[in-house]
């Protein structure tokens, strides 16, 4: 733990530093002192509580005190510390908590981290969810996002090769660049139930097939694979309607090129 905590030394340049850069910065406490520290010195916009620390729960009432919104780890916790864990926050005045699912190994195996949970912690305990990923690479990380992951938390170093506790399967800044990039796609890319083109796609409808006219035919004749065909561009009419026209009379006299359409057809 001495070797990997973060001295309180470093929280004042590291805050100094997010606020210049406008981003949000906050750090997790192990104690009820750390809060202390934190709220006297910082005045945080949310807590984070580690998995380690989910059955700590005066430290966790502490921190709901605070009213601050919570991001809480459920490594290693069953359903009822869960439970207990966000029943303390919200009996203390704590609202605004996101759950991640995190296997708490070090580097963990994409096999273990089970992410069709998140959409039961949602449901189970109706919060934000999110996932604290230790695996290797991004791909576990991005496969949240489809399930409904808000937040991901991953681990950073400048260069793997400088060593650390957490260096092996912490993300260097190109592949943190590559994540926060490729989740926002990813994110996009969810949209929302659609069964209709979208206005691009529209745009290549008439390279579909469709049935066209291909020899001229006169008023009364009949329609047969000879005079009209199933081809590109997609403007005549839908190709499900071949079979059922095929034998059928022409209404009107129709010349080759033309696209097909169900008024020149007799008995439709």
């Amino acid at each position: 733990y001495k070797e990997a905590k973060t001295p309180r030394e470093f929280h004042k340049p590291i805050f100094n530093k997010c606020k210049d850069l406008n981003l949000l910065c906050f750090s997790t406490p192990f104690h009820e002192s750390d809060v202390d520290y934190l709220e006297q010195n910082f005045n945080p916009d949310v807590y984070k509580i580690a998995s380690f620390e989910i059955v700590h729960i005066p430290l966790i009432k502490y921190i709901a005190q605070t009213k601050k919104p919570v991001i809480m780890s459920t490594g290693m916790a069953n359903y009822e510390e869960i439970r207990d864990a966000v029943c303390c926050l919200r009996d203390n005045g704590c609202n605004d908590i996101v759950l991640l699912k995190c296997t708490s190994s070090y580097p963990a195996n994409p096999r273990n981290s089970n992410l069709q949970t998140l959409p039961m912690l949602k449901n189970y305990f109706n919060t934000h969810i999110g996932l604290s990923d230790h695996t290797m690479g991004l791909g576990t990380a991005l496969a949240s996002i489809a399930l409904g992951a808000k937040v991901i938390e991953k681990h950073f170093t400048l260069d793997r090769k400088d060593g650390g506790v957490d260096s092996a399967f912490s993300a260097e800044p190109n592949e943190m660049r590559q994540l926060v990039k490729e989740a926002g796609n990813a994110w996009l890319s969810l949209g929302s139930v659609n069964f209709s083109p979208t206005e691009e796609e529209k745009k290549s409808l008439g390279f579909r097939r469709s049935i066209y006219v291909v020899k001229n035919i006169k008023k009364g004749e009949l329609l047969t694979k000879d005079n009209i065909k199933v081809i590109r561009p997609g403007y005549g009419l839908m190709p499900s309607f071949y079979e059922n026209i095929l034998g059928k009379r022409i209404k009107n006299d129709v010349v080759v090129g033309m696209p097909m359409s169900l008024d020149v057809v007799d008995g439709h």
